[in-house]
């Protein structure tokens, strides 16, 4: 293993995080032979098939595991190696690694914007997720920070609460409930709903919010995207439980209205989450301290919906 390159490790990494050298060569911007002569390149260097064909699908080995496992660990170590450089320069540079919910990518990157343009030399790395594999890049300490609604409870998870979350039941304009007050749940419980898919994390807070009522929620659709949602919704096909912070336009524009429902807007927070153990880089705890100073101010702003009081 000692010719082996780091180069050869990140892509073996990328091939297996995504079980696939199109989707890796795609993420990598080389082409797919490139990527197969990486990895083909380490597999001699270790002696050993990292992974396995199985019809059309492909899986890592028993070597392949422990690659992967170790390949990390000696990727990671350059990261901090980075990391550590840049702490010389002070946080002015840096690379902020961070990831975020789906639902957070409607704002965030304004947040992150108004971030780097009060400091110098810093780099970005953004990437969007559902929960599931936002908790599998903390987990694989791919990302330094995780912006969530939902962090984990585990004990090695440092996790601070930084802006108000609102979740609120849109409907179109002329949805016979557009103009009522004061709506109840049951009535509210007979119209048809469009949800994201179980397990995501607008399913989540709604089971939350509903209680035990979710299961009386009668659901029409279940759809993956935000937009599709919206749209729906907007074409009246039935009303929807969704993030304030995904709806500010089409508010904005009279597209979708918020409906007066008793015991709404569902208030819930945005969480800033790293590992306890990892060692955040200057400009990563820069950015934290960002967002629990201003986060919550620059949110409003940026989404323009104001609690009442």
């Amino acid at each position: 293993m000692k010719n082996a390159t780091l180069r050869q490790l990140k892509t073996f990494e990328t091939v297996a995080r995504h079980l696939s050298y199109s989707r890796a060569a795609e993420e990598l911007h080389l082409t797919q032979p490139a990527v197969s002569l990486q990895v083909k390149q380490l597999e001699e260097h270790a002696g050993l098939p990292l992974f396995e064909q199985l019809g059309k699908k492909i899986y890592l080995t028993a070597a392949g595991i422990e690659m992967l496992r170790h390949g990390r660990m000696i990727i990671q170590q350059f990261r901090e190696t980075e990391d550590a450089m840049a702490q010389l320069q002070g946080v002015a540079g840096g690379r902020l690694n961070v990831a975020v919910i789906s639902a957070g990518d409607y704002f965030f990157p304004r947040l992150l914007a108004e971030f780097q343009r009060s400091r110098d030399n810093v780099s970005l790395k953004l990437t969007v997720h559902n929960r599931e594999e936002l908790l599998r890049s903390l987990h694989d300490n791919l990302t330094d920070l995780a912006i969530m609604v939902r962090p984990p409870e585990d004990v090695c998870m440092i996790r601070q609460a930084f802006a108000p979350h609102p979740y609120v039941i849109v409907a179109s304009p002329e949805h016979p409930l557009a103009n009522r007050k004061n709506i109840s749940m049951t009535r509210l419980l007979r119209e048809p709903f469009i949800v994201r898919e179980r397990g995501s994390d607008t399913w989540q807070s709604m089971q939350e919010s509903f209680g035990e009522q979710v299961e009386q929620i009668n659901v029409a659709m279940e759809i993956k995207s935000f937009e599709t949602i919206k749209q729906a919704v907007i074409a009246g096909m039935g009303i929807s439980f969704l993030s304030v912070h995904t709806i500010s336009l089409e508010l904005q524009v009279g597209n979708l209205v918020v409906l007066d429902v008793q015991g709404f807007p569902a208030m819930l927070n945005w969480y800033v989450v790293h590992r306890q153990n990892k060692q955040l880089p200057p400009v990563a705890i820069a950015f934290e301290n960002f967002l629990m100073s201003d986060g919550a101010a620059l949110i409003e702003k940026f989404t323009r919906f104001k609690l009442k009081p």
